[in-house]
């Protein structure tokens, strides 16, 4: 999956109004996000084939496929299935949002809107939809990683660890407690249109655990015939918190 250098939150823009593209465009930067801009469905469709975002802006009426028709093409797919998506369109009645929303978006704006709702409402979806992405940092017992400046940290000391890493801990971070299946963390960390072997996340929690250092590498708990779970704060000895 190829994703750009940048640590900013990746918004994929799908709307054919230049103007309005452009608006768009400009607001999420401002907004401290970096966009990525499609004119048609077939275009974001190529685009979403090299890369992930963290959340899509997909306009309703495009030319040829419509919006709508991408949503549910996208909800279709289990690499995109889970992509935060806000509908743009000039269709406010009732039951055009009801559509929007059945049909798989995740909020609906209606044109014309303000800078600001626009940003509050990426905001709110992403804080719904991906947290770690919203929050910055997470902390779980002595472990801390800042999702923006692309740091972890175990009792404030700065570790290394390799971009798999990173976000192998950061999906693990963002429940604590709960346990993944190998399979679950291959869709979610490397994207299942990458053909690899269960064996591969194995390997990596074994590096993971050699980074995290002594005193936090039994955080990442191996549940047998289950998978993996970082241990949340509430399972920790009071000393170790």
């Amino acid at each position: 999956m190829m994703r750009t250098s940048s640590t900013l939150p990746l918004v994929l823009v799908v709307e054919d109004d230049k103007g309005i593209q452009e608006l768009l465009r400009f607001t999420l930067v401002c907004g401290g996000y970096q966009p990525l801009c499609a004119d048609t469905a077939e275009e974001a469709e190529e685009l979403l084939r090299e890369t992930l975002p963290d959340i899509a802006l997909i306009d309703w009426m495009l030319p040829g496929k419509s919006g709508l028709a991408l949503i549910g093409k996208l909800r279709g797919e289990r690499r995109t299935r889970s992509l935060p998506i806000i509908l743009l369109t000039a269709r406010g009645e009732e039951t055009d949002r009801v559509a929007g929303l059945e049909g798989g978006a995740d909020d609906y704006i209606v044109k014309p809107f303000s800078p600001k709702e626009l940003l509050a409402r990426v905001q709110a979806v992403l804080r719904r939809c991906a947290p770690e992405f919203v929050k910055g940092t997470l902390r779980v017992g002595p472990i801390e990683l800042d999702t923006v400046a692309y740091e972890a940290r175990v009792d404030g000391r700065r570790i290394t660890l390799t971009p798999t890493e990173f976000r192998l801990l950061r999906f693990l971070m963002a429940s604590p407690g709960r346990v993944y299946t190998r399979q679950q963390l291959l869709d979610n960390v490397w994207g299942d249109h990458v053909y690899i072997e269960d064996r591969t996340v194995d390997i990596h929690i074994r590096r993971l655990r050699v980074a995290l250092g002594a005193r936090a590498e039994q955080m990442v708990e191996t549940v047998r015939g289950a998978g993996y779970k970082l241990i949340a704060s509430s399972e920790l000895h009071p000393s170790e918190r």
